[in-house]
Formats: C-alpha cells, structure tokens, sequence
C-alpha cells in the first residue's frame, strides 16, 4: 500500500508539472519571475557548497587522523633502515617495492591504453560496432572490483601460467586493471582536440600517422597524464589484488627480480594492522603513503604543465 501511495503523489505530481509551468510561464509578473529565479540560484549555490564544504571536511579529518596518528611515530628505531633486526619493522622494502610496481604497471598500461585509444579515436568511424563493443568492456571492467581482479590474477598468472607469487603476476594484474582507466581518459583527452588541428596537418601534406603521434598526441597529454595520475593512486593505493598475485609478507624484502615475491606499502599497512602488533608502525606506513602520493600526483601535474605550455 506504501508502494502505491508513492506512484499515486509521483503521478499527481507529474499532472501538475503543465499546468503550473504554463502559469509561471503566462501570469506571473516579470519581477516575481526574476526574484524566484534569484532565490532558487542561491538556494542551490547554497546547496552545492554544502555538498562541497562536506567533501572537503570529510578528506580533511582522514588527513588530520592519519597525520596525528603517523607522525608522531615516523622516528621509530629500524623503521627506514635497510638491514632492521627481525623484532623491529622495516618500511623501506615495501616503499622500494611500491616504486618497482608503478614503474612496470605504467610501463606496460600507458603504451596498451594509449594505443587502443588512438585507434579507437583515430582509425575507426563514428558506430563501428566493434568500438561500441570495446567501448562497453572497457566500462564494465572498469566497474568490476579489485578482488575480483586479484582472483583472475591468482588462477590466470598464478596457476595456469605457472608464474607464482611474484612481482610479475602482480603487475600483470594490475596493467589489466588500469587499462580501461587510460583508455576512457585518453579517449577523452584525443576527442577534446579541435578537428582543426588535423585538418590544417592534412593541409599541409601530413599523413594520418604523422599528424596523429605530432600534433594530435602532443596536444592531448595534459588529458592523458590526468589518467595517468588517477592510475598512479590506483596502483599505490591498492592491496586486495596484489595480496593474491603479488605477496603479503609480514617482513617484506626488495625483490631481487621479477619472479620474486613483494608487498607493496599498502599490503605492509594491511599485513601489520592484521596482527594487531605494530599498529603505530602501520600509521607511521599511511603517512609515508600519503607523501608518496602526493609527490607523485605533483611530478605528474607538473609534467602535464609543462607539455601544456609548449
């Protein structure tokens, strides 16, 4: 009964939306327009900077915990040294880690993503169903959680490919999950390049792949490094997969190759909160990602300044 008390107000509503905008539209005077006009902007100016002042409260208290939490605790014994005793924890193993993941899942994302996108933008026409048939995968994957990405890994790379637990595993997992990322931004960055770039290219005598990789490309790796950067924070700040492919190791150490084992900060963080025993080390960890992140968000915004400038 509830249920169709809803549908009876929904549809009396939706009756009256005619008659009252022919009102409004047709006897209202033009002052009275314009001051509820006025008042309906300043109600939802006031609503969005509500929304926003929440958004920024809730990131900043998460900021403030952490740091009251982490840095007080950042001149613990041992924490930055390369040969700690096994009593105390290290943190330096899972931040070199952490870096040698990022290097080879960019190493391997960006060139896949970069191209498909460049392909999908560049060489196909508008509805090519193989592209809308791509375009939806990439959407669906995009939407699928990390854990489910860390299974896939484990029976794909792990089992079947026979690769184990390794540094390999994990950055093959991992370049799966950032692809449909870089390939929607990249999309997005090709798209917003004016046609006339192009055209006057062809004018000039260029081909199709010259005017692509020189004036194309260029003009959209501010767009492409936004990705980039959302898939660094991705990559750093993910653990539910790499804990399946990768390693979770409660004394973690720099890989000594691919095939090794690994715990990036983020499984070091999870690994230590999980025994209960180390839990000022964890805090300590969250600051030291939260400053890895932030420097390498700043690289990135930096590089794409730059190439925005030339």
């Amino acid at each position: 009964m509830g249920m169709l008390g809803n549908l009876v107000v929904v549809a009396v509503l939706l009756a009256l939306i005619k008659p009252v905008r022919y009102v409004y539209n047709n006897f209202l005077p033009e002052k009275v327009l314009h001051k509820l006009v006025r008042f309906w902007d300043k109600v939802f100016l006031a609503i969005i900077w509500i929304f926003a002042g929440m958004t920024v409260a809730a990131l900043g208290f998460i900021i403030f915990h952490v740091l009251s939490n982490g840095l007080p605790h950042l001149t613990i014994p041992g924490l930055f040294s390369f040969d700690a005793p096994p009593e105390t924890v290290t943190l330096i193993p899972a931040i070199v880690s952490t870096f040698i993941m990022v290097a080879l899942v960019l190493l391997i994302a960006v060139p896949l993503g970069v191209l498909s996108a460049v392909f999908l933008v560049e060489y196909t026409g508008a509805g090519n169903k193989f592209v809308t048939i791509i375009r939806s995968a990439a959407e669906v994957l995009a939407g699928i959680p990390s854990i489910v990405y860390g299974l896939f890994g484990m029976m794909f790379f792990r089992v079947f490919l026979g690769l184990g637990m390794s540094v390999l595993s994990g950055t093959l997992t991992m370049s799966i999950m950032m692809l449909p990322l870089i390939m929607r931004t990249t999309e997005e960055a090709l798209k917003a390049v004016p046609m006339t770039y192009r055209e006057a290219s062809f004018a000039l005598g260029a081909g199709k792949l010259r005017t692509v990789f020189r004036i194309v490309l260029p003009s959209a790796i501010p767009g492409i490094l936004a990705g980039v950067i959302l898939a660094i924070g991705r990559v750093v700040g993910e653990s539910a997969a790499l804990i399946f492919t990768a390693g979770a190791l409660l004394e973690p150490r720099i890989p000594s190759g691919l095939f090794d084992t690994a715990s990036t900060l983020t499984v070091h963080m999870w690994q230590l909160s999980n025994y209960g025993r180390f839990m000022n080390e964890t805090y300590a960890a969250a600051v030291v990602l939260l400053i890895i992140v932030l420097l390498l968000n700043a690289l990135s915004a930096f590089i794409a300044r730059k190439f925005s400038k030339v």
